[in-house]
């Protein structure tokens, strides 16, 4: 019995060593594949594509920092780990780890650097002055317009602390355009920061824009006389601008409605004719980006040039057989989008669009494969050092990254047909997967396939919505766009100054009728769009980290390590803070969840930009002014009830003090509380100043409390307010007319 127990014993032992050997065997395994799948990439000189992430990094860091990191500091940084790195070149790791330490400070510094050359004066206060300066953008709306003002001289405002550029609306639309100089009296305050913790952050995009106001004209424009004549680059700047809004005019008239705002978009990149009716309907269908000047008609113009050029050129045999004309187009590409980008406002979107399409022709230029992840990669370089605050936003995250999905897609399919052609494919995986997929329509729509996958957590992140039935809209977007717009928008540009542009036009609106109607049909399908709450913010770098792995890395062991990755941000996602009260910056209006779950906006006239913002992030899908609940208030505030029957009260009048400071559990107020107010939690003037947006979330008799700002935080475009002592300002009420729907 004994020997029996004994040999069970050592029976299961050498079972448990053979499990433990089979473990360590795998794990070498794994080890020795990673190797291996490391040193192919090397030898296809993958590792150069993450020098934008590394730089990338070091400009997010910039951005997350709560004060300004010195821009000397940043230079040492990335001068002593540059010489580190051509120190240590010999050695392979600790090469590359200096060279991704020189990019992340490099980022950091062009940041920095970027941030400084910018500046300019933001206003101070809301102040109601008369101002007067060239009128540099005029965008019309059907019923009124906005400008951008290059300001001259601001009643009551220092020289040196007068903003550079103010963007102010108007209900009428003035009888003038871009180069017009003129006078007018303006409500104007700070732009708005963030309407809740973490959201979309205006004053930080306006900083780098140079408007150091924004606001409403009050009264009529007009006509001065200018002190003295612009200066050459703005009076083009001015000129363009002319000659865009009348582009833009005469194909919405000739085209009409919403299909002629549409076409007007696609042509000139102004964007304000359109409906909220139909921004909604585009929206939902997923094809939002067929209003703005992407990358696809960037590539399309420099694409009709070159292939047009080439052909008309090879039409001479001399010319074809002696000369190089294949680089003779692509130099005309290069100045036919470089006149195009400049053409269409040349805002971040198309200059990104611009970076790619040069590069890529100046490849042609240098006899270099055109199409390649790695120009990509200069791309996104130049993006990064010249204006590294676009990669905060929406344009440079989406449009990056469906780029890179469809080179990897088109690299898949090259590396399927060197592997038919019996090319050593080991260690890449995707490649016959590519070919598989890589033909006709299937072919299509798996490349638009991976271009949604890509940019889906982006779209979720800054948008807060998801389009199912993307794989419908985009591939008839796109072919629209290739055979109506972009033709019919060069062709009817050279028409307009002999007026013969007139059937170019009716064209296109064709074309933008069969979009707006397969666009009714898919915002009609059951979840056409889906509303999803907000993100946890560190949950957009692991998605981004994941959509690179599966780009860049061309071995299938190192891209599956895009999988954990995208579940960590899933993780995040899935934990993104939520509210059941949030306070605007300026304290004018409240959101307050009701005891049917859904949030209730108070406020006399609350800013439909916070309202939005703030459904948006609670994945409720109403209009801004449905949420709006107007019978909480009267003329002294406004008063709402949590599910638990507690009350929150938005004070906009001194009188109401003396009662709701006993009754109300939250006090919100745009003007000083008094000190001995009895309210558990108050909200005011003063303490916005520090915290920016404010929300609570209930947590039993507490609240949990999240700020737009941090403890200390002290940037640019979000400067700390200053100490005071003593009593802190008189209580005198701040102005609560809403910003318009645009901040």
């Amino acid at each position: 019995m004994a020997e029996t127990v004994g040999s069970a014993l050592r029976g299961a032992s050498a079972t448990r060593g053979s499990a433990g050997d089979r473990l360590r065997l795998a794990l070498a395994d794994l080890r020795l594949r990673l190797a291996l799948a490391f040193e192919g990439e090397v030898e296809h000189r993958r590792l150069f594509l993450w020098l934008p992430v590394a730089l990338g990094a070091g400009v997010v860091l910039y951005f997350t920092a709560d004060r300004e990191p010195p821009l000397f500091l940043c230079g040492v940084l990335f001068a002593a780990f540059a010489a580190a790195a051509f120190t240590a070149r010999a050695h392979r790791k600790a090469f590359c780890l200096f060279v991704a330490l020189a990019a992340c400070a490099g980022g950091m510094l062009s940041a920095g650097w970027r941030t400084a050359s910018v500046a300019a004066p933001v206003l101070d206060r809301i102040r109601i002055v008369d101002v007067e300066g060239y009128i540099e953008e005029m965008d019309f709306r059907r019923t009124g317009a906005r400008l951008i003002l290059r300001v001259a001289a601001m009643d009551g405002v220092d020289p040196d602390k007068t903003p550079y550029r103010i963007r102010v609306t108007t209900r009428r639309a003035p009888p003038f355009e871009a180069g017009t100089y003129v006078q007018m009296k303006a409500r104007l305050l700070p732009p708005s920061r963030a309407a809740q913790p973490g959201g979309y952050d205006f004053a930080r995009d306006a900083w780098f824009a140079r408007i150091g106001a924004v606001g409403n004209v009050l009264g009529p424009l007009d006509l001065a006389e200018a002190p003295e004549p612009p200066d050459i680059w703005l009076a083009a700047t001015m000129a363009i601008d002319r000659c865009r809004n009348a582009l833009a005019r005469r194909v919405d008239q000739i085209v009409g409605g919403d299909a002629g705002a549409i076409a007007a978009a696609m042509v000139t990149g102004k964007r304000d004719l359109l409906s909220d009716d139909a921004k909604s309907l585009i929206r939902e269908a997923g094809i939002f980006h067929v209003i703005t000047i992407s990358g696809v008609q960037m590539t399309l113009v420099a694409g009709i040039f070159f292939v047009g050029l080439r052909r008309i050129l090879a039409l001479s045999q001399t010319l074809a057989l002696r000369y190089p004309i294949k680089k003779w187009a692509a130099g005309a590409a290069i100045v036919a989008a470089v006149l195009y980008d400049i053409a269409t406002g040349s805002r971040i979107g198309t200059e990104r669009a611009l970076f790619m399409t040069t590069i890529m022709l100046v490849a042609v230029l240098l006899d270099r494969h055109a199409l390649s992840m790695r120009n990509l990669a200069f791309a996104a370089l130049a993006v990064l050092l010249f204006e590294p605050e676009a990669l905060l936003g929406a344009s440079f995250q989406l449009s990056f990254a469906a780029v890179a999905a469809l080179i990897a897609v088109y690299e898949a399919r090259a590396a399927g047909r060197r592997s038919e052609d019996g090319a050593d494919m080991s260690g890449r995986g995707g490649g016959r997967f590519g070919l598989r997929h890589g033909h006709g329509l299937r072919g299509a729509l798996f490349a638009t396939f991976c271009a949604s996958s890509a940019t889906a957590a982006f779209m979720a992140y800054d948008f807060h919505e998801m389009n199912p039935y993307v794989l419908v809209g985009n591939p008839l977007t796109l072919t629209i766009i290739e055979i109506f717009a972009v033709p019919g928008a060069l062709l009817g540009t050279f028409l307009y100054p002999f007026g013969l542009d007139a059937f170019v036009w009716h064209w296109v609106g064709f074309g933008i009728a069969i979009i707006m109607a397969a666009a009714r049909f898919v915002g009609s399908l059951p979840g056409s769009s889906l509303h999803l709450p907000a993100f946890a913010p560190w949950s957009l770098v692991f998605f981004a980290l994941a959509v690179l792995s599966a780009v860049i890395w061309r071995s299938f062991v190192l891209r599956a390590t895009a999988i954990p990755l995208a579940l960590i941000g899933l993780a995040g996602a899935a934990s993104g803070a939520t509210f059941d009260i949030a306070v605007a910056p300026l304290g004018d209006a409240v959101a307050v969840r009701l005891a049917d779950g859904r949030l209730a906006v108070l406020g006399q006239r609350p800013s439909a930009f916070a309202a939005e913002q703030w459904l948006r992030a609670d994945a409720d899908g109403r209009d801004a002014k449905s949420a709006v609940q107007k019978s909480a208030c009267d003329t002294l505030g406004c008063v709402g009830h949590l599910a638990d029957g507690r009350a929150l009260s938005l004070v906009l009048d001194q009188a109401a003090f003396a009662e709701d400071c006993l009754r109300a559990t939250v006090l919100v107020t745009p003007l000083f509380a008094p000190r001995g107010c009895a309210a558990p939690i108050v909200i005011d003037r003063e303490s916005l100043k520090a915290t920016g947006a404010v929300t609570l979330k209930v947590s039993g008799d507490s609240f949990v409390m999240q700020t737009a700002r941090g403890a200390g935080e002290n940037r640019p475009w979000s400067q700390a307010p200053k100490a005071r002592w003593g009593q802190a300002a008189p209580k005198e009420a701040v102005d609560a007319e809403p910003l318009s729907s645009d901040e």
